[in-house]
């Protein structure tokens, strides 16, 4: 069924096509500061109870300056659907069908995350084309806090 005509007449930024996407296209996401409901949130959702996340006292008998946010969580702040990548491709995306990624670095409260994805492989196919994004998230310091890779698929 396609979408209604009041959806395109609202759209935020221009629609692209596949063929105009270009590699090395920079998609920044929002910065976040990672508060207590920012780990609530997040446990609440995940059911993860383990005190790493949520036991301050725990984390700095480890040696942890505060609880660590859960790498699920940091990986959820490079979701292309809080940035413009998916408004301008619209309704020839047809999902995501891979994701990866390394935590490299601890992210606890506090702490300011930038995640960014960036086109690095494109790939036409009969019907369909498959955008390869680099997913990264560094911290107020400039340290690389994530690195991994997102796959869509599109209509093309």
């Amino acid at each position: 069924m396609p979408l209604p005509s009041v959806y395109h007449s609202h759209r935020p930024v221009p629609a692209r096509r596949f063929a105009d996407l270009k590699i090395g296209e920079r998609y920044p996401l929002p910065s976040r500061t990672l508060g207590d409901g920012n780990f609530a949130a997040f446990q609440a959702v995940s059911l993860d109870n383990h005190p790493i996340h949520y036991d301050a006292e725990y984390c700095q008998a480890l040696g942890h300056p505060g609880v660590l946010a859960h790498g699920l969580q940091v990986l959820c702040f490079t979701a292309a659907g809080a940035g413009l990548f998916p408004h301008e491709i619209g309704d020839a995306l047809l999902g995501m069908i891979e994701v990866k990624a390394k935590i490299l670095k601890s992210a606890y409260p506090g702490d300011t995350l930038y995640p960014l994805l960036e086109i690095t492989d494109l790939k036409a196919q009969r019907t369909t084309g498959l955008v390869t994004m680099r997913a990264s998230v560094t911290n107020q310091k400039g340290e690389t806090v994530l690195d991994g890779e997102h796959v869509y698929l599109l209509r093309l």
